[in-house]
């Protein structure tokens, strides 16, 4: 998982709010990061006015989020969904570009190869352009690939 800095903070104020108990290792495993990033974050937000860290006991810090990191909560949220959806429809006009090549060289059926959301976003767009989304030889492949989307149309066409 390949997070921006403001998503990382976000996931941060989340889980903070949701569990003020919890420890920078579990925030860590959750990110799939170290604990020093988590420790780097945290200080940033704390820096900042964001979160404030009260000791709960000897070891143990419960972080409490400040009005201001609740404004920035709201703020990175929206910034979160425009961002996706943007991508979204930056997806769908991406392949309705690729299955109209495929449809002029007289294809109605594709394979989507790939396992996330995008191929989600691949198969939905395919049948709302009249594409059957089958797995079969000899048809056009949209190739999902991270963030980006390849069709090969090496095949022939079924006669």
């Amino acid at each position: 998982m390949d997070l921006s800095q403001e998503n990382r903070e976000l996931i941060l104020l989340e889980q903070i709010a949701d569990d003020p108990d919890i420890n920078q290792a579990t925030l860590a495993e959750s990110l799939n990061v170290a604990v020093g990033t988590v420790n780097w974050h945290i200080k940033r937000l704390v820096s900042k006015g964001y979160v404030k860290a009260k000791r709960a006991q000897r070891k143990k810090l419960r972080y409490i989020i400040t009005p201001q990191g609740i404004a920035l909560r709201a703020r990175l949220t929206i910034q979160y969904i425009e961002n996706q959806m943007r991508l979204y429809r930056e997806t769908r006009q991406m392949v309705k570009e690729l299955l109209a090549e495929a449809r002029a060289e007289g294809f109605h059926q594709v394979n989507v190869i790939g396992d996330s959301e995008i191929a989600d976003v691949c198969q939905l767009t395919c049948l709302e352009q009249g594409f059957e989304v089958v797995n079969l030889d000899h048809i056009p492949v949209l190739e999902v690939l991270g963030y980006s989307v390849k069709l090969h149309l090496e095949k022939e066409p079924e006669s």
